[in-house]
């Protein structure tokens, strides 16, 4: 073993992202690293994150996770992607969906002939052509299948989740697999005088907990990053205004295999169905409206009978200036927080682990690595608050202060010129280490009417007509998901879970 590897890793905080991370570093260091998390049970999580998006299952497969297991344990459900409400205009519905519209089956984009067929009037709204979308508003679910000619092969799926409950999971893995958990409250961190990395943390107890690496789980105040390295905020709630939010589970309604994001006078709401719940919360600006008027607008938004009190938390939307600084990593809440419009949250949490066990730092430290963590995690994270302001940006709503300012901001120099590319000529640019692709913008571009002006040019030269082919795809799904389970149907068969106590 080389001399410099890092032989021991501290935890600092428990929740969704302290345990994900205990869990993957125990996966990837199985000998000769001694990994411990340190966690209060006096000090709550956040735990509202409870949609997800694709990416997570690639997370819970590296780990060997029986994806069936995982849902019963949290109590989950399947996520075909997210319902829009009121943001465009009001009473104006679209859907983000997860896999694709149609099928490539051209040299010009599908939506090309999609808007070219739509404005002679031989093409339905867009969403009618994503698999994800007729079988979500179906409440139907099956996975994709493997055989790339069926439409029942172009969508894609995430899961809704208990986060309490998913943290519970990953805790088991991680102490099977020799993470050591230690109780207690953290009262001081020292560190090395000579360099200012964090050397142990000593907690209420007396007991000093000493490290190699650090990785900072400690939620909004950022025990290591910023309370004791002072590695400052990058403030983003120009763009993104919201600065609280209220959340509260109530009992279970309708059980749809979506996210539901409504849109109301200063924020908006989500929906998010489990097994023994849904879960609510509202997202909401409180220079536009008074929290109590808030929360009152949240529980008469309720299908169910709320199961306890509504929770507020505060934030300021934004991202440390720095997400690897001398010893610490911070991972989580702790990194930096965008609202859970687009269901990112726990993605970042898994973004940053990734990376971490890509650029593993030994005792040196190098800046190299650590820079270039610090690169690609600015630059996703920027790339995901760009695509969550495209959300406020693309709004004709102007029944409220909130929608006003949305519509007249200043937004990022690169978003400004995905919008107007794509409204002069239905252009759409990946950005480098873009998360959401060309699907995922295509929905908020067409679903809050920023239309191309013009289409692809080369729709000229095509003997193609791409009416005839949507027409045939949009039958050929409509006949596939009649074949599909629906949603509770599929749970009650592989994955349904114990009656929650």
């Amino acid at each position: 073993m080389n001399s410099n590897a890092i032989s021991s890793v501290l935890i600092v905080g428990g929740g969704t992202a302290g345990w994900m991370t205990a869990a993957a570093l125990a996966n990837a260091l199985p000998q000769g690293c001694r990994i411990a998390l340190v966690e209060s049970e006096d000090i709550g999580s956040v735990g509202v994150g409870e949609a997800t998006i694709p990416p997570i299952r690639l997370f819970n497969q590296s780990l060997g996770i029986d994806e069936h297991d995982f849902i019963k344990a949290t109590q989950g459900s399947f996520k075909l992607g997210i319902e829009f409400v009121n943001w465009g205009c009001r009473g104006q519905r679209y859907f983000h969906p997860f896999g694709s519209y149609g099928r490539q089956f051209d040299v010009v984009n599908f939506h090309h002939h999609w808007w070219q067929a739509r404005q002679q009037g031989k093409a339905d709204n867009l969403e009618q052509y994503s698999m994800a979308w007729q079988a979500a508003q179906a409440g139907k679910f099956a996975p994709p299948v493997a055989e790339p000619r069926s439409v029942l092969s172009t969508h894609d799926y995430a899961y809704h989740f208990d986060a309490g409950l998913y943290a519970r999971y990953l805790r088991r893995y991680a102490e099977q697999r020799g993470v050591a958990r230690i109780e207690g409250k953290i009262t001081a961190v020292q560190q090395q005088p000579e360099n200012g990395h964090i050397r142990a943390v000593q907690l209420e107890s007396g007991a000093v907990l000493d490290a190699e690496l650090f990785i900072d789980c400690s939620g909004f105040r950022g025990l290591l990053i910023e309370q004791s390295l002072q590695t400052g905020y990058e403030d983003w709630s120009h763009w993104l205004p919201c600065n609280s939010a209220w959340a509260v589970p109530s009992e279970r309604g309708d059980f749809t295999p979506y996210t539901r994001s409504t849109a109301l006078s200063a924020g908006w709401c989500w929906r998010i169905p489990l097994q023994h719940r849904t879960g609510n919360g509202q997202v909401f600006c409180s220079s536009f409206i008074e929290p109590q008027q808030a929360a009152d607008q949240l529980l008469q938004q309720l299908d169910g009978e709320a199961l306890a009190e509504p929770r507020q938390l505060n934030f300021v939307t934004g991202r440390r200036k720095l997400f690897w600084n001398k010893n610490v990593v911070a991972i989580g809440l702790s990194s930096g927080f965008l609202e859970p419009l687009e269901s990112t949250s726990i993605h970042l949490i898994q973004a940053g682990i990734a990376k971490l066990l890509a650029l593993f730092p030994d005792t040196s430290f190098s800046p190299l690595l650590r820079d270039e963590y610090n690169r690609i995690a600015i630059r996703e994270m920027e790339n995901i608050r760009d695509f969550v302001i495209l959300h406020y940006k693309l709004t004709q709503r102007d029944d409220s202060e909130l929608w006003r300012y949305c519509a007249e901001m200043q937004v990022p120099d690169p978003l400004q010129y995905r919008i107007e590319l794509f409204r002069q000529y239905g252009r759409l640019v990946p950005g480098e280490l873009d998360l959401f692709g060309n699907t995922s913008w295509l929905a908020v571009h067409i679903g809050q009417n920023n239309l191309p002006q013009q289409s692809d040019m080369l729709l000229n030269y095509r003997p193609v007509q791409g009416s005839d082919y949507l027409a045939k795809m949009r039958q050929a799904m409509q006949q596939a998901v009649q074949q599909l389970p629906s949603h509770q149907d599929y749970i009650n068969q592989y994955c349904k879970a114990e009656p929650a106590p």
